[in-house]
């Protein structure tokens, strides 16, 4: 009874905890369907009484929004999988080191991941200025070639490192190679951090309403986060 008992109130306080951060999603969508023209509530708003869908369409009469979810779908489609790719062989490789060179690629990557973004801006402008890749989608998708953030290689090494060693070693007397190992053998062990990744970077490309600003000046490469 005590275990059951326990049990509900795990499930209750997740689920009031997931309608709480729901909450301003259904308020958005609630005000969605207010009817054009109308003041915005003095109170909250449960439910319009008169709701309509007529401000859907007429969102993509009044911008390019088509275009806007396009260019957002060409940076996710290609910079999540590149970013994934990268993360998780690079993640490998240090979980493949020595002990000393391991404990330094940790330190550079924890070090790495506490720089603010905000202090590559003007570095990172260079470089893609250098590229040619400024007003370009690519501007957008360029972060991936380095794995997009520390974090994702860093969540792949704790990942690999959990994989007994003696699994690699017993492939290297048999004359595997570092590739054959990563895709044959790590790869689909770690399926779990790869999603994990694919979500975070996703959600990371697809948000991303700062780089655009930097880098885009051509109206019609813009991606959805600058369109809404």
């Amino acid at each position: 009874m005590r275990h059951k008992l326990g049990w509900l109130l795990h499930h209750a306080a997740g689920l009031a905890v997931a309608v709480l951060f729901l909450l301003p999603i259904y308020w958005i969508f609630t005000a969605s369907l207010r009817q054009p023209g109308l003041p915005p509530p003095t109170s909250i708003e449960w439910w319009p009484e008169s709701p309509t869908l007529a401000n859907y369409p007429f969102i993509f009469n009044l911008l390019p929004m088509a275009r806007y979810i396009r260019n957002s779908l060409i940076v996710v489609g290609t910079a999540v999988p590149i970013t994934v790719f990268i993360a998780s062989i690079a993640g490998f490789a240090m979980s493949q080191e020595d002990d000393l060179w391991r404990r330094r690629l940790l330190i550079a990557s924890i070090v790495l991941l506490m720089v603010p973004g905000a202090s590559v801006w003007l570095f990172r402008f260079q470089i893609l200025r250098w590229l040619g890749l400024i007003d370009s989608l690519w501007a957008l998708i360029a972060p991936a070639f380095a794995a997009g953030s520390p974090l994702y290689v860093l969540l792949f090494f704790w990942a690999y490192r959990r994989i007994p060693v003696e699994i690699f070693e017993a492939a290297r007397l048999d004359g595997a190679s570092a590739w054959a190992m990563w895709r044959r053998l790590a790869r689909p062990l770690v399926r779990p951090t790869a999603v994990t990744v694919i979500i975070l970077s996703f959600v990371m490309y697809w948000s991303d309403f700062v780089s655009p600003v930097l880098y885009i000046f051509d109206t019609k490469l813009y991606t959805l986060p600058i369109g809404l």
